[in-house]
């Protein structure tokens, strides 16, 4: 006991780790621990990618499945392309009201944060407040968004939802990049790696997902004897089902505004869309960590984020 107490005193004795979802506010940026591990960082100000994101996504076993950020120029060598386009995990638009936040031409401006940020034991929380701003800084929209962060079977799930609004009518334009997306890192895909791509409808890879319509798109591969990727999940409550931008290098973007970029791009007879959205916008994201020689539970991650998540 004395001795236990003088190791107190020096400042010997570790903080027990947090058992449950942990969020650590930081210069802007929170990041997200899982049982101890940091398993994803949300970043709010950067001046360079000029709107949030979440980046160097791991597993609770410790494995990048995001490409990092920066792209590591010997890991992901010949695959470092569109850093500040695509960073991790996010949520971005080519067009609101013509104006680009893919590319960052707009600015995403964090304004604040929406309520305190919530920790437990097998789920966290917080919401934040974006304005959307055109170059010059005229406001097109704002933003509430709310995630949350689960642990679950196999792993740990991210879902979304952002409600817009605007004092004067706006709307979500047609093309590819639009919605929520990831970029996987370059060991884990099907051009790179070992990966692969596979959608709810049974689709395998760029050619059987591109342009698809599905519930959810999962890319991922093995490593080190464990099968790890991300599930993209989209909200069945959205302003439509989404089509997927999936590509073999890597990317995959849940869409649901791409009405001529998914399915007629070639088509002149098929005008560009304009969707002025009303309702929440929701996704959700499944990370996991299985044995090689089985798959993740697809179907009851996607369960579990349709009856859960909100």
């Amino acid at each position: 006991m004395r001795f236990f107490a003088a190791l107190v005193v020096l400042g010997f004795v570790a903080a027990p780790v947090f058992a449950g979802v942990e969020l650590k506010k930081e210069e802007g940026r929170v990041a997200v621990s899982v049982d101890g591990t940091t398993v994803a960082v949300y970043v709010y100000n950067d001046a360079v990618v000029r709107r949030p994101y979440f980046c160097q996504l791991k597993t609770l076993g410790g494995v990048q499945v995001t490409r990092p950020h920066p792209p590591d120029p010997v890991v992901n060598k010949g695959n470092a392309d569109h850093e500040t386009m695509h960073p991790g995990l996010w949520l971005a638009f080519g067009d609101i009201s013509g104006v680009d936040f893919w590319r960052n031409k707009g600015l995403v401006r964090h304004v604040r944060f929406d309520g305190p940020l919530v920790e437990g034991p097998e789920k966290a929380e917080f919401g934040v407040v974006n304005r959307y701003e055109k170059p010059g800084g005229e406001a097109v929209c704002e933003e509430i968004c709310r995630y949350a962060i689960y642990k679950v079977e196999q792993g740990y799930l991210i879902a979304s939802e952002s409600a817009f609004s605007a004092e004067n009518k706006f709307y979500f334009g047609d093309q590819e990049e639009m919605g929520c997306g990831f970029r996987l890192n370059t060991p884990l895909t099907v051009k790179f790696g070992d990966g692969e791509i596979r959608n709810s409808t049974g689709g395998l890879n760029e050619k059987g997902t591109w342009g698809k319509q599905a519930a959810w798109c999962a890319a991922g591969g093995v490593v080190d004897g464990r099968r790890v990727g991300m599930m993209l999940m989209a909200d069945p409550s959205n302003v439509r089902p989404c089509w997927f931008h999936s590509r073999d290098y890597g990317l995959v973007v849940a869409n649901p505004f791409g009405i001529k970029a998914m399915t007629a791009p070639e088509d002149s007879s098929v005008k560009p869309a304009q969707t002025h959205l009303e309702q929440p916008l929701s996704f959700g994201v499944f990370v996991y960590d299985v044995p090689e020689e089985s798959q993740p539970d697809y179907d009851k991650a996607y369960a579990f984020y349709k009856n859960f998540s909100r």
